[in-house]
């Protein structure tokens, strides 16, 4: 049995405010993958469980959106109908737009279909006067259509890591003056809108991207052992700010994705596709938050606009607790860096690499395509009952109490030490996951809640193995690589049959819980 987790809270302490940073985005895949109705109804439930306020996809100005196109003359050609449709259900289900300014429309694009199944245009348009043109008609006609407060609430960031060639077929200089002109754009439709970048991809631990291409000869070579002694550094994030601050350029937030890999779309298959330590994630906010609060722009917002285990929808470490556990102990342990940390992404209605092959293919969503949760939507799920006020934090738990109701809500997770990295990631099949998941004892948890009324109820949820693990109850079924329509709403159902019961304080106002944990999983006490 490995050390056990204690936790002793005091109901009455005057706690800190806790900013729901976890919740504030969530990613998906492109902007026409949101005009479905399954990806609408996983969104509705992702906001109505897991609270998320903003979503944030590519793809907005893609061909099949038709928002530009022109005539055989060269005219402009504006068409927000699509665009329209999918707002309006995003509003509608109480989501707002994170909206990223890309890829570029096919009839101004230098070059065409770069990367993804779906042919994205990453490649700079050949006219930044008519991209200038086009991000002014956008907003105004969202400005028009929405009313300036609502969108005077949004962000807008541009691009996507366009650091990675098969994203951006430029340089950094071409894409700082994509920057300045969207910024304007966006500045001169109302001083109070939000922009900014520069969306890079994840920390590196080198130069290769320190000039205007990335330099592959400039790589760290993977595979060594203190790949966590390296001093990791978010991309451009630096250049970028002093840029904008020579040129006087806005920067109302600081995006990046801080993936906690070796590697992010790796084109030049020269990575090992390594795996940095379990600390990863809040290491990279923290030093985040240092370099922006040092910088010319110390008041901008942080956010992570893309985050998750790994950055391949088809590592199948993304269906399994251990990716539950993972995204919990990350959130926890990055309290009070960043405004943001994006999980990519909330649906495995996703088509970078086409559909996947089956319910389970290892798929970034929190949900699948057929609409059954996995463990890391529970982990969501569980993150968003915290309260706003923050009493107490170790290792494996948070304790919080929401100040309108004085509820205390505790959520525990087991990481096992013998796992000290970041969930690796399982390519090709489930076999490293599988190892994953096997790793690690039970812990015994005692928790204590003093300073209740007496008699206060609480109820006590345990994800694990035997318990709301989807992966786990499909195998059981004898994993059907067809589920019938019957199958599939029987893995929904013990896909959400979490193990629950209720605890009571005693008459002195003492709330004791005593519960062995297994490995990978989460327990969640929430006051009645």
């Amino acid at each position: 049995m490995s050390a056990p987790i204690t936790l002793a809270v005091d109901a009455a302490a005057d706690g800190t405010p806790l900013d729901r940073f976890w919740s504030r985005v969530v990613g998906a895949g492109r902007a026409n993958e949101g005009l479905r109705a399954d990806w609408q109804r996983q969104l509705r439930t992702a906001r109505q469980e897991c609270g998320f306020d903003y979503v944030r996809f590519h793809g907005l100005f893609h061909d099949d959106m038709f928002v530009y196109t022109e005539r055989e003359n060269g005219t402009p050609v504006y068409n927000f109908q699509y665009v329209d449709a999918l707002f309006d259900a995003l509003l509608d289900a109480g989501v707002r737009p994170f909206v990223e300014f890309g890829f570029s429309p096919r009839a101004m694009a230098r070059e065409t279909e770069t990367v993804f199944w779906w042919g994205a245009h990453g490649a700079p348009p050949t006219d930044l006067a008519r991209w200038g043109a086009l991000i002014d008609r956008t907003v105004r006609h969202w400005v028009a259509r929405y009313g300036i407060d609502e969108v005077s609430r949004w962000y807008f960031e541009v691009w996507n890591e366009a650091n990675l060639w098969g994203f951006f077929h430029g340089t950094r200089s071409e894409y700082f003056e994509i920057y300045r002109v969207t910024a304007t754009a966006v500045k001169a439709v109302d001083p109070r809108l939000r922009v900014g970048g520069p969306a890079t991809s994840n920390f590196v631990p080198d130069e290769r991207f320190g000039g205007e291409n990335e330099d592959v000869d400039k790589r760290i070579v993977a595979g060594r052992d203190d790949i966590d002694t390296l001093d990791w550094r978010p991309v451009w994030v630096e250049a970028f700010l002093d840029f904008c601050r020579r040129e006087n350029l806005p920067v109302d937030f600081v995006s990046t994705h801080p993936y906690p890999t070796d590697w992010a779309l790796d084109e030049h298959g020269q990575g090992e596709k390594l795996t940095r330590g379990k600390d990863a994630t809040p290491k990279d906010l923290a030093l985040l938050r240092e370099i922006v609060a040092a910088g010319p722009y110390p008041d901008a917002e942080i956010h992570l606009t893309e985050w998750n285990s790994s950055s391949s929808p088809r590592d199948f470490t993304h269906d399994t607790l251990p990716a539950a556990a993972y995204v919990v102990r990350s959130v926890l342990h990055s309290i009070g860096t960043v405004d943001s940390l994006a999980y990519w992404t909330f649906t495995d209605v996703f088509e970078e690499g086409g559909a996947g092959d089956g319910m389970f293919h290892g798929g970034f969503g929190m949900i699948t395509l057929q609409g059954v949760p996995k463990p890391a939507f529970h982990a969501y799920r569980m993150l968003a009952a915290l309260g706003d006020t923050l009493l107490e934090r170790t290792e494996d738990a948070v304790a919080t109490r929401e100040a309108a109701t004085g509820r205390i809500t505790a959520l525990v997770h087991h990481y096992p030490a013998e796992e000290p990295l970041s969930v690796p990631a399982s390519f090709d099949d489930r076999s490293v996951a599988d190892a994953t998941q096997a790793k690690g004892e039970p812990r015994d948890l005692t928790l204590t809640v003093r300073g209740l009324a007496s008699g206060a109820r609480f109820s006590v949820e345990v994800l694990d193995g035997a318990h709301g693990d989807a992966l786990s109850a499909w195998r059981a079924m004898g994993a059907p690589a067809e589920p019938t329509r019957a199958e599939t709403e029987e893995l929904a159902r013990l896909a959400r049959a979490t193990d629950r019961w209720s605890v009571v304080a005693d008459r002195d106002g003492v709330l004791r819980l005593e519960r062995t944990l297994a490995p990978w999983s989460l327990l969640l006490l929430r006051q009645l």
